[in-house]
């Protein structure tokens, strides 16, 4: 029967987990996660529906963690903000240049920063995208500003092509539906480390054409609101 409820959980969780997190009164603590196959399975299903939810081709990662954001209320002004990180440079690859389909010759500018809410570093992003195909006002907005790239680009109306998604953490061991760990400590808190998962995309513009491949690493900031 324990093992059956487990499951359940799981499935409720993930069909769920959007209309809980956006119930009003669930004011979200902050706590530690406990060590615990409860806290395993419920940080398993949220890490999963944010997953899925990156997954959509309309959304921009940007929109997708405001909504996160502000469904777990992890500031009182649920805004992405990014955060450039300096001193660092990763020239395009000739295979990146393939999946963007430019010449060893036409520019590629590299882009590296972080993607905060609030106190909150909730990704490590970085950006390879073609300057003539954003054009002039969009470039100038990425090379001289803090803005997001979902919310600069978003006037070129950019579909989300994911092509790798690694994650770097499972919760729970395999085979711990046939036997749950024993180990249980619901004093201790749950290790969670920093990088969580990571997804790599090509970003395509309304006319079908890759201007920007993406990489995203995700922390365990996203789970910083604490259990249900």
């Amino acid at each position: 029967m324990r093992h059956h409820w487990l499951i359940g959980t799981i499935v409720t969780l993930n069909l769920c987990a959007s209309a809980i997190s956006a119930e009003p009164a669930l004011r979200r603590t902050g706590a530690p996660w406990p060590d615990t196959l409860l806290a395993r399975v419920e940080a398993l299903a949220l890490i999963e529906t944010l997953n899925a939810s990156l997954l959509c081709a309309s959304c921009t990662a940007t929109e997708v963690l405001t909504k996160w954001c502000a469904d777990h209320k992890l500031a009182s002004e649920p805004v992405v903000h990014a955060r450039r990180i300096t001193g660092t440079e990763k020239p395009v690859s000739p295979e990146q240049r393939r999946r963007l389909h430019v010449g060893p010759e036409e520019e590629v500018t590299y882009r590296h920063v972080e993607l905060t809410c609030g106190d909150h570093v909730l990704v490590e992003a970085e950006n390879w995208y073609v300057p003539s195909r954003v054009g002039p006002d969009i470039n100038h907005l990425l090379i001289t500003t803090d803005t997001p790239f979902g919310r600069a680009v978003r006037d070129l109306k950019p579909a989300r092509e994911n092509f790798s998604v690694e994650m770097f953490w499972k919760p729970l061991p395999d085979g711990w539906e046939l036997a749950p760990p024993a180990d249980e400590n619901p004093e201790a808190a749950l290790e969670i480390p920093l990088r969580l998962f990571q997804h790599r995309a090509l970003i395509y513009n309304a006319a079908h054409e890759p201007f920007s491949e993406v990489s995203e690493i995700y922390t365990r900031e996203i789970l910083a609101f604490g259990p249900p």
